[in-house]
């Protein structure tokens, strides 16, 4: 394992599933590019976003909110023309549903939701600029079968295979069932989003179709994740239907299986600055489709 002080590459700051061994890089951006007069989150939370790489809200959302959301899902996941989509992925081995990207523009609900204030403004405050949904998606973890997600930072995959420049991205989850200790919620190690893991191993084509369903190429190995899991030690995110987190792009985290009879759905935004729109892949020889990572970087407006 090697620890590099500086990045390699003036190209590529991050480089990733480029050598044989994997390596621990210092993170060579900021984190909070905004002040607390320029949105909603106040200074110490902003001063704890820096530290830590997250933030929750324990209640975004009304309860009269959350229930028109999951009336949504629901209908969603019982609309065969959204089922036969291909920005539908269901879970490995049965039909159930395990997510649905691109979700602001399959729904004029949750592009609502995108456009509400409490969202995007955490996310303008957060990231200093004007941003774009990079990515969204509900992921529906089913009761009994919802499998798990794998230790991962997005970033590492939106370097490699999207072609985002740098770590000027922030993700917020906003639970639309409880959140409970057993039923598969999110996990962070916190203060990792200062440190950069290399991956190994070269991206295959078209690696999208099977990664979304089980990603293996771009995870950490395991001693990169003792490391930082040594150093930072690791919190589990629970709370009500309405809560939410937000977290910087580069966090190390994932999510236990669901093998308890309590669905855990959770409708998922990446908010990307406008001055750190994607690029060509940096580890891929041709970035994901658009409803993975987008390539229309129009600003979110009202």
């Amino acid at each position: 394992m090697s620890i590099i002080e500086s990045h390699p590459s003036l190209d590529d700051p991050y480089p990733t599933r480029k050598c044989a061994e994997a390596a621990l890089l210092y993170r060579q951006d900021p984190v909070v590019h905004g002040a607390p007069e320029d949105g909603p989150i106040d200074a110490a939370t902003l001063h704890s976003f820096e530290a830590n790489g997250f933030l929750s809200v324990d209640e975004l959302l009304r309860p009269e909110e959350v229930e028109d959301y999951r009336a949504e899902l629901r209908r969603l996941s019982a609309d065969p023309e959204v089922l036969r989509d291909e920005r539908t992925v269901t879970e490995r081995g049965s039909d159930e549903v395990r997510s649905i990207f691109e979700v602001h523009k399959v729904s004029e609900v949750f592009a609502g939701l995108v456009r509400d204030p409490r969202v995007v403004g955490r996310a303008r405050q957060i990231l200093g600029s004007d941003v774009y949904v990079h990515q969204s998606r509900v992921n529906y973890k089913p009761g009994f079968t919802g499998k798990d997600f794998y230790w991962h930072s997005d970033f590492e995959t939106w370097h490699a295979e999207d072609g985002m420049p740098r770590m000027r991205a922030v993700s917020i989850s906003i639970a639309l069932t409880e959140n409970f200790v057993h039923n598969g919620a999110l996990m962070i190690m916190p203060g990792s989003h200062k440190t950069f893991v290399s991956c190994v191993g070269e991206t295959p084509d078209d690696h999208y179709k099977e990664s979304l369903k089980s990603q293996e190429i771009g995870t950490p190995d395991p001693n990169s994740l003792s490391i930082l899991a040594d150093k930072h030690g690791i919190e589990l995110f629970t709370g009500p239907a309405g809560s939410a987190t937000m977290f910087d792009c580069n966090c190390m985290h994932g999510s236990n299986g669901n093998i308890t009879p309590f669905p855990r759905s959770n409708v998922f935004i990446v908010f990307n600055s406008v001055e750190n729109a994607c690029t060509e892949p940096f580890s891929a020889d041709a970035p994901r489709p658009s409803f993975i990572g987008a390539r229309d970087f129009t600003p979110v407006r009202a």
